[in-house]
Formats: structure tokens, sequence, C-alpha cells
């Protein structure tokens, strides 16, 4: 959902998806002629690059946290296992072309990738199918999340998406995700796998009951859709799916559902065994009443921290939002333990308090970052109607019961992380000013805005506030190429060839910097010169090396 209109031994959130897929595969053989047209922004990002080899196009998704391991059910009994449910359900016609061979064949090639986004799928998918055998639905959707995100809760795309489900903002809050300072239902399982039940079946109705329209307007919404239906109409073309003319992701979207439900039907034909999943409910979501800190709420659970934090994705910070959704997901097996213990603790000891004297200069504001709570928050607990505050008195904060660097998947943490990631080249800090805008401070540091974006855990159009301080990495200013530079001594280049259509507004200097190469080299392959202008629509041929970006 990349448009605005809009276990059980379990490892959970591996560094890796769809987008990423080449990161872990580095030795599968593959063709060094892999000719395929991409079109990318304004810098060719490692997943630009990887899926124009998977004659992909899918939007860049980021995966910001690591995998954890932990139990949430006793062991599966392979006779009972959930991919026969599913399999034995499975619906779809599956037309054997070359768009869905494509996409089949890779992940026939790529079984480890499979088994990983089963073990990220587990504590969730039985769920996920239960729910929309419930609302009637095609069991082949189950799978969605595999295309969209890999399974992963806390996955963003530079096109503001979030989630497992991939909602943009706008589409979360029309189909019931609340989103604020403290939860973003988009994370949320739940929340969210209601809320794309209820726009898949809004889509469905949309198109006239065609599950293969619905899906690629899920995609690339309604409105493009409808109006690619509507142009073949007009000019007495078929208005299936398969013959309308749209955006390439699109394109590669839905063939790549239908390439893993002919896998999941047919898993001998491709030598292939898949990770077992349990055919019961692993998890429950469990009342909770009240705000709570996350970190107490897993000490009753018997849960590390992470682990919590990992099965209740939604919440941004260190508690659970004062004004609800008030349950959290638990695991089946600790379910009792749990609520037994939940009704034992007081009101009171849910969050950890301090008492605060105001000093001169505060602000609810200011006393709300710095104890890194809301000021809402302060307001309800401390009865102040207004915004003024009297220096001397003093307000009773709730605050987190641990340091907050041991909330690794709240929403600060997982930003310092991104930040904090080793880029090439040098690493600056700008403190936005009243004015700034990311395009200025990209063109102020020679650096592009996705590149800007990305090392900041934003989206490009994403405002930036005074104060604000933004990582900047700057290439070297050698003249040393960076495809050659930059790979590790012991690696060998691997090249791949790739064919770019030309965008408006190209030139050969924004081509070369979007896939680190030489305007020198772009003039060689493809016969041209650097004084003459490129066209939009152009087809140019790049060697690219992906030592550094699969």
């Amino acid at each position: 959902m990349k448009y605005i209109p809009l276990t059980l031994s379990v490892a959970l959130l591996i560094s890796g998806c769809q987008s990423t897929i080449f990161q872990t595969e580095k030795n599968s053989n593959q063709s060094n002629d892999l000719s395929t047209s991409i079109s990318a922004g304004e810098i060719a990002s490692p997943s630009e690059i990887n899926h124009a080899l998977l004659a992909d196009g899918t939007v860049e998704v980021i995966h910001p946290v690591t995998d954890i391991e932990f139990t949430v059910s006793d062991s599966i009994k392979v006779s009972d296992d959930l991919w026969h449910h599913i399999r034995e359900k499975l619906s779809f016609e599956i037309p054997q072309n070359k768009r869905v061979l494509a996409q089949r064949d890779w992940y026939a090639r790529h079984p480890s990738y499979l088994d990983r986004v089963a073990k990220r799928a587990e504590p969730f998918m039985f769920y996920i199918v239960q729910e929309l055998e419930a609302n009637e639905m095609p069991v082949e959707l189950t799978l969605l999340p595999i295309v969209e995100s890999a399974f992963d809760p806390f996955a963003y795309s530079h096109g503001r998406a979030s989630g497992m489900w991939q909602f943009v903002p706008g589409t979360g809050k029309r189909f019931g995700m609340k989103q604020n300072w403290w939860y973003d239902g988009r994370r949320d399982v739940i929340a969210s796998t209601q809320g794309a039940i209820k726009y898949l079946k809004y889509l469905h109705k949309y198109f006239d009951g065609d599950w293969l329209l619905a899906l690629a307007a899920y995609n690339s919404g309604e409105g493009r859709v409808r109006r690619a239906v509507r142009a073949n109409a007009r000019k007495n073309k078929p208005t299936d799916f398969w013959s309308l003319d749209l955006p390439r992701e699109t394109r590669a979207y839905v063939p790549k559902l239908l390439a893993l439900a002919d896998i999941i039907k047919h898993p001998e034909d491709f030598n292939l065994k898949l990770y077992a999943l349990d055919n019961k409910s692993v998890i429950s979501k469990v009342d909770i009443g009240s705000q709570i800190d996350l970190a107490k709420a897993a000490q009753l659970a018997d849960l590390s921290l992470a682990e919590l934090q990992r099965l209740n994705p939604g919440f941004n910070r260190w508690a659970t939002d004062p004004a609800g959704p008030h349950y959290l997901v638990i695991p089946n097996n600790k379910k009792e333990l749990f609520k037994e213990k939940l009704a034992k603790l007081s009101k009171s000891d849910r969050l950890a308090w301090q008492r605060y004297q105001i000093k001169g200069g505060d602000s609810l504001s200011t006393i709300a970052k710095k104890f890194s709570t809301s000021t809402d928050l302060i307001k309800q607990i401390n009865n102040i109607k207004g915004s003024q505050i009297r220096e001397g008195k003093h307000l009773l904060i709730p605050v987190a019961a641990k340091s907050l660097d041991n909330y690794i998947f709240s929403q600060q943490q997982r930003l310092t992380k991104t930040k904090n990631k080793k880029q090439l080249g040098t690493k600056k800090l700008h403190k936005v000013k009243r004015g700034d805008t990311l395009w200025d401070i990209s063109r102020a540091y020679k650096v592009s805005t996705r590149s800007l974006a990305k090392w900041n855990g934003m989206a490009p159009r994403d405002t930036i506030k005074p104060g604000q301080e933004l990582v900047i990495w700057q290439k070297p200013s050698s003249n040393v190429n960076f495809v050659k530079a930059s790979f590790h001594p012991n690696e060998q280049p691997i090249m791949r060839n790739i064919t770019y259509k030309v965008r408006r507004g190209d030139s050969f200097a924004r081509i070369a910097d979007k896939f680190n190469i030489s305007i020198r080299d772009i003039e060689r392959w493809n016969s041209l010169n650097r004084k003459k202008y490129l066209q939009p629509g152009q087809m140019l041929k790049l060697s690219v090396d992906v030592t550094n970006n699969i």
C-alpha cells in the first residue's frame, strides 16, 4: 500500500525482506546478464537494483530492527500443519504465464528466504487465517503480508507505509487504525489485520468481485486501477488484470502472491519443504484495562521486554497508550500466568512515578519531553486544566520502569539505531533551522533527499522541525569510483546488467549518482555523448556492481 488515498520456536524479525532478498543469497547461481527495466527515484537504493534483477520494481521496504528468538507454544504436530490447512482452501486460478513463473522461480530457488519469512509469521499466521475465514475471504490473502513486508510489523517504506500490511497514514486512519505519539495501529498486528480485511472487502466490492483487480488496487490505489480499466474499455480491450497498463510494481505485485500460492499448493514440485507452522492459535488478545509499563507487563508474562514488544509492535513508547487500546498480545502458554499476576497488581504499580519540582523556564512540553511522556498524561494525572504551571510547585510524573534504551523496539530506539547505522563516507550532524526543507539540506550537502530521509528514518515527504538533528553521510571527496572502492577487499565485484528507463528530469549526472557509476561509462555503454540531452522513455544499458547491495 504505497499510495496516499488511501516456536513453535520462533525467530522473529530478521534483517531482510522481499525488497532486500538478495542480502543473504549472495552465493545463489544467477546469470550475469539479467537485463530488465527499472524506474528509480532520486537515488538507486539496494532494493531498486535487486528488483531490477528480479524484473520487479517494488518500492523499498526498510526493516529497522533485528531478530530475536523465543517460544510461543509447545512443539507442533507435523500432521496438523497450518500449511496443509491453507493448501486445502486455496481457490485462485494461477496462470502459468511469464510474470507468475518469474516470481515463482525466484521463490523456489530461495527456500531459506521462505523459511525466514515463515518464522517471522509464526505467531500471527493462524490468527490471520482464522479472521479471513470468519469473513469468508480467500485464504490466499494470508500471503499478502509476505509480499508487502515479509511479515515484519516494524517494516516501513519511504512512501510512508508502515506495518505488516503496509498502510500509509491516511488509509490506516480510514480503516480504523489509531495513530498518535503513544501508539500506531498500522503496526499493531490485530488492528492492522482487521483494517486490511475491511479495506480488501471494500476493494473487492468496488471492482465487482474481481480479486486480482482488488489486489492491484491495494498496491497502487483504486483510482489508478479504475482509470486503467476504463482506458482499456474505451479501446475495446479486455479489462482483466493481465491486460491493464499498470505501474511496474503493481504488474509484479499480483504475480508474487499467485506464485507463493502455487508453491504452497505444490511444494514437492519444487523440491521444497516448508517450515512447519502449528494449525492452532498460539497468541491471545488480553484485556489489560488501563495503561501499563511494557517492562512491568513483560515481567508479569514471564517474557523478556524485547519479546513482549515484538508481539505488540503498535506501541511507540515505554508504556501502552493511556487512552487505549487497552490490550496486549500474549503467547497462549503465558496467558493465564499473566492474567493472574495482572489481577494482583494495583493501579498505582502499573507505572513508575517521580515527584518533580517545577523550575524556572519549564513548560509542560519540556517536562514531558524530559521524561519521555505526553503533556496530556501529565495534565490528566495532576488535574491541570490549562497549560499554566508555577515554579516551585510539584508534579507527579509517570516514568519508565527501566532505562529507555532497554525498550529496544520503541520508536526512539529504532530511530537511534537507524541514525547510528554506519554508511559510506563521513558522518555529519545538521540542526534544522526555521525554514529548512529536506530539499534545501540535501542540496547544501550534495546528497539526495531520498538518502537523507533514509538515514533519519523518515519519508521524503515528512516535515522537519526547527531544532531537529539530522544525520548526513557525505561521500569522500576522492575521485575514486564508489563502485570499485566500496566492496570489501576480500570480495570480488558482482556485476549485473540492467536497462534503465529515463525519467523526466534525468540527466547523465543524476543517473550516474543514482547507480554510483561514472558518466563516461554511461556514454561508453550506450554510444552516447553527455552533451546531448536524454529523452524521457529512452532506454539505457547500465552495468552495476551489487556487491554491497545484495
